[in-house]
């Protein structure tokens, strides 16, 4: 692929991207529903309708500080072309594929941002890479599941001391109401991380045809339609993954799902005000295992999230390593 491409063919990667998007939600549905359906609280349908409609409105309550740090803080934006962004969608896509298949419940944005380094290195090398932003991104990785992890089990303390007096079936019954409002706050943080990630590969790419201008921003008819699209993979879900987060980590009641999407909420709306594109994967898992383990620690099931964790590890280099072949493999047969 040259540098400059026709019109038909960008609207082709666009596409692809918006393909990408859509198997994000499909992927990370369970982020926003697991724990409100393993409580059954909601039915998977109704779960998705609601999940999805927080997904999409999203847009309104954050501004679009991940899209920029995907778009230009991952890469240099100025080595970017058509085949970089091909190549790291194709990277993101196939894993995503792969691990939704073996109902592995690993990460849409790091897959996404392993895609561009390894496209952006094969083509340009290490000087491709913005330091700053990756090192950032490879932090949250830790730090997005210990947050988690440690809100939620602070959320469960402080709310078994608040309703000590209460019986368990006042308790699960207020529960079950305040899960509608804790599931809403994941949903609308999923949405507002995730499917900005989505808008800074697109912009990125218009940005690399000349079609912004001089400046990079991300245009609004973007906005909408990544945020359309992620919103409908959440209406499909993703049912493998549904049942690894609801219930093979460890088991949930009404207040345990309340406290680990509560948590998990609190920790994807402060690293979208500070532009850092974490994984939703990891923040509810870290989330739903601090519920577990205030409970007790043989409550966790470790085997299960040790899977995960290595799921975790190892999808920055396969996706990197997925997009460089690619990238590699597009320059031959140009």
């Amino acid at each position: 692929m040259d540098a400059v491409i026709a019109f038909p063919l960008l609207i082709g990667l666009v596409a692809v991207a918006l393909f990408f998007d859509f198997l994000n939600g499909l992927h990370d549905a369970a982020n926003s529903i697991a724990t409100i359906v393993s409580t059954r609280v909601l039915r998977p349908h109704y779960a998705v309708f609601w999940a999805a409609f927080f997904n999409f409105i999203a847009f309104l309550f954050f501004g679009l500080h991940v899209a920029e740090t995907v778009g230009k803080g991952i890469v240099d934006a100025s080595i970017v072309t058509p085949a970089v962004i091909f190549s790291a969608l194709v990277g993101a896509i196939v894993w995503n594929i792969v691990t939704w298949i073996a109902g592995i419940p690993s990460s849409s944005s790091h897959a996404l941002i392993g895609g561009l380094v390894g496209a952006g290195v094969a083509k340009a090398g290490t000087g491709a890479i913005v330091w700053s932003g990756l090192g950032k991104t490879v932090a949250a990785i830790v730090l997005s599941p210990a947050t988690g992890f440690v809100l939620a089990l602070v959320l469960v303390l402080i709310v078994s001391w608040l309703f000590v007096r209460q019986t368990p079936f006042a308790v699960d019954n207020t529960f079950r109401v305040l899960q509608f409002f804790s599931a809403s706050l994941y949903s609308l943080g999923h949405g507002g991380n995730d499917a900005q990630k989505t808008m800074g590969i697109i912009a990125v790419l218009l940005y690399s045809q000349g079609m912004l201008g001089q400046s990079f921003y991300v245009p609004l008819w973007v906005v909408l339609t990544c945020q359309s699209a992620l919103a409908l993979g959440t209406l499909l879900g993703g049912w493998r993954i549904v049942h690894t987060m609801g219930s093979k980590i460890t088991r949930l009641n009404p207040m345990q799902g309340f406290c680990a999407e509560t948590g998990g909420a609190i920790t994807l709306f402060a690293a979208t005000w500070l532009g850092v594109p974490v994984s939703t994967t990891h923040t509810i898992t870290g989330a739903i295992i601090g519920v577990g383990a205030a409970r007790r620690v043989s409550a966790v099931r470790w085997g299960i999230a040790g899977n995960i964790v290595v799921a975790w590890v190892i999808t920055l280099p396969a996706t990197a390593a997925i997009s460089a072949l690619t990238y590699l493999a597009t320059k031959l047969a140009g």
